[in-house]
């Protein structure tokens, strides 16, 4: 499969997933509101979950599509966004030790993302510089 195509299939799985994500997601923080404590609440405020399954699934269907060489590119910068992740959320362990406010899962998730997203770009452009 072409790189173009394949790229194609995924911004199309990944978009429609991403899409279905947010009405889940609004409508599970709209209809909560509604719902009393409890199993049936957890559940609702769970099931945008479902379509982020679904966003996983077009990543990994993407990474079966492409050549080794974009596979390693993106390991690289999973694990470059997980070293640093690593080191972000220990170096801020420390300091909820001296007082600083402890931190949701979804800011380590956003750091892990933005440094995933920065890296990716980077490598895209300074790549092909570096031989």
């Amino acid at each position: 499969m072409r790189e173009r195509e394949a790229t194609r299939k995924y911004l199309m799985e990944f978009g429609g997933a991403m899409a279905l994500y947010l009405v889940v997601l609004f409508c599970s923080l709209r209809g909560a509101t509604h719902v009393d404590e409890g199993l049936g609440r957890t559940l609702l405020l769970l099931s945008p979950m479902i379509p982020i399954a679904l966003v996983i699934w077009a990543y990994v269907r993407q990474l079966r599509r492409v050549d080794e060489f974009v596979r390693l590119r993106n390991l690289q910068a999973v694990a470059l966004a997980g070293g640093i992740t690593a080191g972000f959320a220990l170096t801020w362990g420390f300091l909820e030790n001296a007082g600083y406010p402890r931190l949701g899962m979804f800011t380590v998730w956003s750091v892990f993302a933005a440094v995933w997203a920065i890296s990716s770009v980077v490598q895209g452009y300074c790549w092909p510089l570096r031989r």
